[in-house]
């Protein structure tokens, strides 16, 4: 149909339709209120699904294997993003982040280290120290290899976390890019929610 002929059914069903043009301008009614109720679906999900994805949650796909045995290559996450504007990162807990040398990557790791905190590995063995005293010795059932640590000693600033990965023969983690800085962090891993057999709660576990 014409734009002319369009305009000309759109003027008889404004101002009343005849029995010759009533077909018309009943589909051109269903058309316009069929289009006016999408947008208006349209406008109210995106005015719900914007501010959680924005500022509530935001899915993650894990790519590589630095997280295994928690997290494999593949896994569909829900990442917290609210808690931490509540309160700080814990120990023990999996966050993602801002790659400090390539912030539009964004990496997976686990926080061992707190702010003004040390960290030192030796024979499989990490331990945390604060202004010279020890504070834990983390017994890290999550990874499979204690000795793929290896033996490093790296210290947080204000405002920096030291994270590493459970894989640690095959994670680029603090050992050998340094820490992290508290902006940098977008949120906490919450759930998988994929694959379905595998769907779980992250809890951090207690040292």
């Amino acid at each position: 149909m014409k734009y002319a002929q369009v305009a000309k059914t759109l003027r008889w069903c404004h101002n009343g339709c005849n029995h010759k043009h009533a077909g018309m301008c009943l589909i051109m009614k269903s058309f316009f209120s069929f289009i006016w109720d999408s947008a208006k679906v349209i406008f109210v999900a995106l005015a719900i699904i914007l501010p959680i994805r924005l500022y509530v949650a935001q899915p993650f796909f894990v790519r590589g294997y630095s997280m295994e045995p928690m997290y494999s290559n593949g896994d569909y996450l829900i990442v917290d993003e609210l808690s931490y504007h509540f309160r700080k990162p814990e120990r023990g807990e999996i966050i993602v982040f801002r790659f400090p040398q390539d912030p539009s990557q964004f990496f997976i790791k686990r926080i061992i280290g707190l702010p003004g905190e040390t960290v030192r590995a030796k024979d499989g063995h990490v331990v945390v120290e604060q202004n010279g005293e020890q504070v834990a010795e983390l017994s890290e059932g999550y990874i499979s290899d204690s000795l793929a640590t290896g033996e490093f000693e790296l210290s947080a600033g204000p405002d920096e976390y030291i994270v590493l990965g459970d894989n640690r023969g095959a994670s680029s983690d603090s050992r050998r890019w340094g820490t992290l800085a508290r902006e940098a962090i977008v949120g906490r891993a919450f759930l998988r929610v994929w694959p379905p057999q595998h769907f779980s709660v992250f809890a951090a576990p207690m040292y």
